[in-house]
């Protein structure tokens, strides 16, 4: 049988067509804008992604038999705010991860009601980003569309909503909301109550390899499928691509470098970071993940590739880097804030050390290091733990380039597998899909059987050295930056 994978992004939605041995048979993808109406705002029209979805789908299903597709899953981006009216109606613009409008709300969040307490009812503390601080920034600037709340979902969740007409959600993408018991994996009627919240107005809540209901009959029609085609749960897009890269199983590792950037590091048991710079999770195979995540990685070299340098030949840029490890120029990759491990919206982007010989390789290349040096800070988190990691996976549109893996199998100094088929949360969400329909008896087995590593990049003893000394003179920036940045923000 057949099985398909939604991942639904930020700037687009990407469709992906599986076999049940894991062969790829086709993958579609389709834009939708994002809104920035204020500095520091983001959002999203939900429709805008239901719309694409379906138009993506008739193009992914087109010459194909579709008599062979037995179950759709999910991969989406996390913490978004999506409120219905009762009516099932989109009340306003979905408020996104990588929004920083709810700083104040999160400080109250982390001050007032305490780290302590968020971290006892719900493994976490509060980030700009999660959905938690979302709902009480909407309670205090829009009440009135705060008093027409029925329902609360997360992105991907609209999207099995639209097509099962389930109410529903799964223990990854749970885990981002600030209202949840990761530990128990259960919403917390502690966080309920701190939030003014209706607990019916949040989704049942299944495992991400779990049915949650079938095809709507009306839209199966549509589409040329049966009604009895199974919809999964699905996860969050960095558990549904930890999934699609075979990052299961206690200890592995996974690096996406995609808009945002994650370090993801999976556990059979719950364990929680005292320093809440990372994210403790439930897991999309059942098991438990610590998460650190930057909130502009790729992002920050589109940026400088798109609107600096003005150019689309990205390769081309940096085929004139030859000189790793010893560039002069730092780069922070703050353009959105940063949540892993500083928590700070009011952070921003910023090159140092530019002279009168800086060259545009160099600021290149600094961007790409800056990137790097960054999703270590996580890692080194992840280190004081106890935790050790010796190889990871990688995907992401940034995970396309050799020179930014080399770049990173360096400033980590870790083995980096790269993927025969890179496709992240697609293939997690078809291989979710795939479990739920019984092709597989476990997410482990599935993604065994499917993922294969291509290639191994090694760090080079000289090279990784000269990185550890620049990583070392990275760290010192932002701690003399912070100030500043708090400043500027007023």
């Amino acid at each position: 049988m057949d099985y398909i994978g939604i991942d639904l992004g930020t700037s687009a939605v990407k469709l992906l067509l599986m076999q049940g041995d894991g062969r790829i048979l086709k993958v579609v993808s389709r834009e939708y804008p994002i809104h920035f109406p204020k500095p520091g705002w983001s959002q999203q029209d939900p429709q805008d992604w239901y719309r694409e979805t379906v138009e993506g789908l008739k193009e992914l299903l087109e010459g194909t038999d579709k008599s062979q597709v037995a179950g759709i899953s999910f991969g989406g981006q996390m913490h978004g705010l999506v409120a219905l009216d009762e009516g099932g109606q989109v009340i306003r613009p979905a408020i996104l991860w990588n929004d920083g409008r709810t700083a104040g709300e999160s400080d109250y969040l982390n001050h007032v009601i305490g780290q302590e307490t968020l971290a006892k009812h719900t493994a976490n503390i509060s980030f700009p980003g999660f959905t938690a601080p979302k709902v009480l920034w909407m309670k205090e600037k829009e009440p009135e569309n705060f008093a027409r709340i029925h329902k609360i979902m997360l992105p991907k969740d609209y999207l099995a909503y639209c097509l099962s007409g389930v109410h529903c959600t799964d223990v990854s993408d749970a885990s981002g909301t600030l209202f949840f018991d990761v530990e128990r994996r259960r919403w917390s009627d502690e966080m309920c109550r701190i939030c003014g919240i209706r607990k019916e107005w949040l989704p049942k809540v299944f495992e991400s390899y779990e049915a949650v209901g079938c095809l709507k009959p009306e839209l199966a029609a549509e589409l040329g499928l049966s009604a009895k085609t199974v919809i999964a749960a699905g996860a969050g897009d960095n558990a549904a691509a930890a999934v699609g890269t075979g990052t299961v199983g206690n200890g592995a590792c996974n690096i996406s470098l995609g808009t945002s950037g994650t370090v993801f590091i999976s556990s059979e048991t719950f364990g929680a970071d005292r320093h809440h710079a990372l994210h403790a999770f439930g897991h999309a195979d059942g098991t438990y993940h610590l998460m650190g995540c930057m909130l502009s990685a790729a992002s920050c070299n589109k940026w400088w590739m798109d609107e600096i340098v003005g150019t689309k030949d990205y390769a081309k840029e940096q085929g004139e880097i030859t000189k790793l490890g010893e560039n002069h120029v730092f780069f922070l990759p703050y353009l959105m804030g940063e949540r892993s491990p500083h928590n700070d919206p009011n952070a921003r982007g910023a090159f140092i050390g530019l002279t009168l010989d800086t060259s545009r390789a160099e600021m290149t290349q600094a961007v790409l290091e800056g990137v790097a040096f960054a999703l270590r800070d996580s890692l080194e988190v992840a280190k004081s733990l106890g935790i050790q990691v010796k190889r990871t996976k990688i995907c992401g549109g940034g995970a396309k380039s050799p020179l930014w893996r080399r770049i990173l199998a360096n400033v980590l100094n870790l083995k980096v597998d790269v993927l025969e088929h890179e496709e992240g949360p697609g293939l997690g969400g078809a291989i979710l899909a795939a479990v739920a329909c019984g092709e597989y008896g476990s997410v482990a087995e599935a993604a065994g059987k499917i993922v294969r590593i291509a290639s191994t990049i090694e760090p080079e003893p000289a090279l990784a050295a000269a990185y550890e000394a620049r990583y070392q003179q990275f760290r010192e920036i932002y701690p003399v930056c912070k100030p500043l940045f708090g400043k500027l923000a007023v």
